[in-house]
């Protein structure tokens, strides 16, 4: 398995970047991930990164994004859940991008 090199520790990742453990993320970890991904993280994506670990921890899914969508807008709204809005902050992909900075596995289904 690839690893990412990460304050001289190897985190072990899957063939897209998406950290293989779960525990090992952390804050400093996202940080990086987002560096890499060329995402400089602001409130509204720490708001969406913590949406979706709350949401890994109650479902142990990664959520697609109609779901992501769907499930964020019940909680934050209209102006936060809808796609235009997801993709200013993570122009990869919503739920792909968010997720893997996030540290959870790759969402399953349309991403």
């Amino acid at each position: 398995m690839p690893t990412m090199d990460f304050r001289g520790k190897q985190i072990e990742i899957d063939g897209e970047g998406y950290i293989a453990n779960p525990d090992e993320w952390s804050k400093e970890l996202a940080e990086h991930i987002a560096k890499i991904e060329g995402i400089e993280m602001t409130f509204d994506h720490w708001d969406v990164v913590n949406f979706l670990r709350d949401y890994y921890r109650k479902y142990q899914i990664a959520p697609m994004i109609k779901m992501l969508v769907k499930e964020i807008g019940k909680v934050k709204g209209s102006e936060k859940g809808n796609t235009r809005y997801l993709y200013q902050l993570y122009p990869g992909g919503p739920a792909k991008q968010a997720c893997k900075i996030a540290g959870l596995p790759t969402p399953t289904g349309c991403v």
